[in-house]
C-alpha cells in the first residue's frame, strides 16, 4: 500500500471520529438598531396628548420633591406624581414652547421625549409656579450618550436634512450637540432633541462670532410670525434664514430635501397645529399667531420644494 493511499484512509478515518457539531439556535435577542424617524400616520396622531398620549399624563395629586436638576439655563426639579412615575419638570419661558415644539416633530414621525405642559405646579419645598413643563423619566428607558450633528449613523439621509430644516422652522437658537440624546427603548436607539426649548421666539441678529447671540428670542409669537425662514432658493438648494452658531450646519440643504419635509408637513391639519399649542397653555391671540407662523412656514417650505421662493405680503 502506497504512503498515498495510507494517507487518505488516515484522514477519512480522523474525519469520521469527529463528533457532529449540533446546528447552532438563532439567537432569539433582538439586536438593537439607530432610530431618528420612521413613517407614522400622521393625520391620526393627537397633537394635544402628544407622543405620551392620555395614559401617560401626571398624576398631580401628590407630588414629591426628589432633587433638583444640574446644567442648562432654566431651573429644573426632579419629582414623582401621584402614580409613583418621576418627571423632570423644567421651569421658565422655554416650557411652552418646548411643550408644542415636541408635539410637532413627533407628529412628523421623529423620535422625541414624552413631555406635557402643567398650567399651575406645587412642588413641596419648593414652591407654586405657573407653565411647567413634564418631561418622563420612565423607568424601561435608558438615557445614554450625545449624539453629534456632524456624526452620526444618518449623515446624507433626508430625515436628518429634515430635522435640521425643521431647527430653522421652530427659530432654534440652540442647535448643540449638548441638547441631542440617544436613548435605548427596546430594541431601538433612539436619536432625540432633548431640549427644543428655545423656539418660537426669534433667531440672533448676525454670524458674528459672540455677538450672533444679539437678538435671540424665545416663546414670543410677535418675533416668531415676522421672521424669515428662507433665504433663497437657487442652484437645486434652499438657503436657510439661519443665523447663530453652528450656521455651515445648514448648508447643502437641497431641493429634495424640502420637498420631503414639506411632504410631511402638507399632512398637518390646522386643527392638529393648534391642538400643539393649545397642549402647551397658549389662547387668544397668543395661540393664533403661533399657529398662522406654522402654516405660514409650511407654504413657504412647499415652494421652496417646487424651487420656488414664496413671494411675502
Amino acid at each position: 500500500m502506497s504512503k498515498t493511499v495510507k494517507l487518505f484512509i488516515f484522514l477519512m478515518v480522523t474525519l469520521l471520529a469527529i463528533p457532529a457539531i449540533p446546528a447552532q439556535k438563532k439567537s432569539t435577542k433582538k439586536s438593537v438598531n439607530a432610530v431618528m424617524w420612521e413613517r407614522v400616520n400622521i393625520r391620526q396622531r393627537d397633537l394635544f396628548y402628544g407622543p405620551g398620549g392620555k395614559a401617560m399624563m401626571p398624576n398631580l395629586r401628590k407630588i414629591t420633591f426628589i432633587k433638583e436638576e444640574k446644567g442648562g439655563h432654566n431651573k429644573k426639579y426632579r419629582i414623582k406624581d401621584g402614580s409613583g412615575k418621576t418627571w423632570v419638570a423644567k421651569l421658565g419661558r422655554e416650557a411652552q414652547s418646548e411643550t408644542a415644539a415636541v408635539r410637532l416633530l413627533w407628529a412628523l414621525g421623529y423620535k422625541t421625549e414624552i413631555n406635557y405642559l402643567v398650567p399651575t405646579l406645587t412642588i413641596p419645598t419648593k414652591g407654586t409656579f405657573q407653565n411647567v413643563r413634564l418631561e418622563a423619566r420612565p423607568d424601561n428607558i435608558e438615557r445614554l450618550d450625545e449624539w453629534q450633528w456632524k456624526d452620526n449613523p444618518f449623515i446624507g439621509s433626508k430625515e436628518l436634512q429634515g430635522l435640521k430644516i425643521m431647527m430653522v422652522f421652530f427659530n432654534n437658537w440652540d442647535v448643540l450637540d449638548l441638547q441631542n440624546k440617544v436613548i435605548q427603548n427596546g430594541s431601538q436607539h433612539q436619536y432625540i432633541i432633548s431640549d427644543l426649548g428655545a423656539t418660537f421666539g426669534k433667531l440672533g441678529n448676525n454670524n458674528l462670532f459672540m455677538i450672533y447671540r444679539l437678538g435671540r428670542k424665545t416663546n414670543n409669537p410677535q418675533k416668531y410670525m415676522n421672521s424669515s425662514f428662507i433665504d433663497e432658493v437657487e442652484n437645486g438648494e434652499i438657503d436657510l434664514a439661519y443665523k447663530g452658531k453652528n450656521r455651515d450646519l445648514f448648508e447643502n440643504i437641497s431641493i429634495e430635501d424640502a420637498r420631503w419635509l414639506s411632504n410631511l408637513l402638507s399632512q398637518l391639519s390646522d386643527k392638529q397645529i393648534e391642538d400643539a399649542f393649545r397642549a402647551a397653555n397658549y389662547s387668544g391671540e397668543n395661540l393664533e399667531m403661533f399657529k398662522q407662523g406654522v402654516i405660514n412656514r409650511i407654504a413657504e417650505l412647499k415652494f421652496a420644494a417646487r424651487g420656488e421662493k414664496l413671494a411675502k405680503k
